[in-house]
């Protein structure tokens, strides 16, 4: 059982920076890809940044280009996001997410963490 856990939100003022990792567990799938989500209080969750098993192709939201940058360590199975100039808009459950193809049913899986709270102070 693949399990995500998320670690690195906290509170900060607008224009600071936090970083937030996330740690995957157990059996993870071959050419997975992860990425980011967040959701604020009464929005629907959205799409913040992903990328691929290589490390490449990263996509990222227009609303946080140029402000964050997501990255990954394959041997320490996590993935990480770098949040610079941060707005209050960015407040938000931000939630790790991989999803692949399984090496040992070989179907598709999505695998989601339980989210780490992000608060940018005006």
């Amino acid at each position: 059982q693949v399990q995500l856990v998320e670690s690195g939100g906290g509170l900060v003022q607008a224009g600071g920076s936090l970083r937030l990792s996330c740690a995957a567990s157990g059996r993870t799938f071959s050419f997975n890809a992860m990425g980011w989500f967040r959701q604020a209080p009464g929005k629907e969750r959205e799409f913040v940044a992903a990328i691929d098993y290589s490390g490449g192709n990263p996509d990222y939201a227009d609303s946080v280009k140029g402000r964050f940058t997501i990255s990954r360590d394959n041997p320490k199975k996590s993935v990480y996001l770098q949040m610079n100039s941060l707005k209050p808009e960015d407040t938000a459950v931000y939630y790790c997410k991989l999803a692949g193809y399984s090496d040992s049913d070989f179907k598709y899986h999505e695998i989601w963490g339980q989210g780490t709270l992000v608060t940018v102070s005006a």
